[in-house]
């Protein structure tokens, strides 16, 4: 294997898969578990931060005329509950998980302890981190970023529904070009949209690699974690 522990990023929007009548697809859950059991199998530490935009997104507040603090919370909220979904999956599929928040809540998952999220991992359990970094003004992508770093991670994984990162949108320009290897700062200086900057920065500065892959290609997971070239590497 090429990498022992993980971070996986899931948007929330992924959940709905082409469903948009309901917010969270049972069969992208399953796909999902499917998915990480195989890489659990190989003996592969797995942590996981999901988005909330199937729910609510906090970004939504200011046209709602919620105060955006408030919203940012709302959106924090929604990762749980995409959480509690994402877990309740796994935990069907044979695999021993662990909810933890950024926000106190008690009677559903445990509170984001550093140390004691690290020994979940070193157990075999899968750790979900829900509720940002329990924060507002912080996106999900900044909280996979400093929860990656903080557990120690190899690398993250983040899942999107294209198979890599491109000179531009590939799902609109069909002269768009896809990037196999970057660097963080060619990455930074082309402007290409991976995370946001607070995201990414932390990833640079603490030198955490980035792979952006298609989440919904089966297979996809188990052939990062063994090193095959698939999707973007940021590096």
């Amino acid at each position: 294997m090429k990498y022992k522990r993980i971070l996986i990023k899931l948007s929330g929007e992924s959940l709905q898969g082409n469903n948009k009548g309901t917010n969270i697809s049972p069969d992208v859950l399953e796909q999902y578990s499917e998915e990480i059991k195989k890489i659990k199998e190989e003996g592969v530490e797995i942590a996981i931060v999901i988005g909330g935009g199937n729910i609510f997104r906090g970004g939504q507040a200011e046209t709602l005329g919620i105060d955006r603090v408030q919203g940012d919370y709302m959106g924090m909220l929604a990762t749980l509950v995409n959480g509690m979904a994402l877990q309740s999956a796994l935990e069907r599929h044979g695999m021993y998980t662990r909810l933890m928040s950024g926000i106190k809540m008690e009677q559903v998952c445990e509170p984001f302890i550093r140390r004691r999220a690290i020994r979940h991992l070193e157990k075999g359990r899968i750790v979900i981190f829900g509720a940002g970094i329990g924060n507002p003004y912080f996106t999900t992508d900044s909280t996979a970023s400093l929860r990656a770093i903080e557990v120690q991670a190899e690398v993250v994984l983040k899942g999107t529904r294209v198979d890599g990162v491109y000179s531009k949108d590939p799902e609109k320009f069909d002269d768009a070009v896809r990037y196999e290897k970057l660097s963080f700062q060619e990455a930074y200086e082309k402007s290409l949209n991976i995370m946001d900057m607070t995201a990414f920065t932390l990833c640079m500065e603490n030198n955490l690699p980035i792979v952006v892959f298609d989440m919904n290609k089966k297979g996809n997971l188990l052939k990062i974690v063994q090193g095959e070239k698939t999707g973007t590497l940021i590096s």
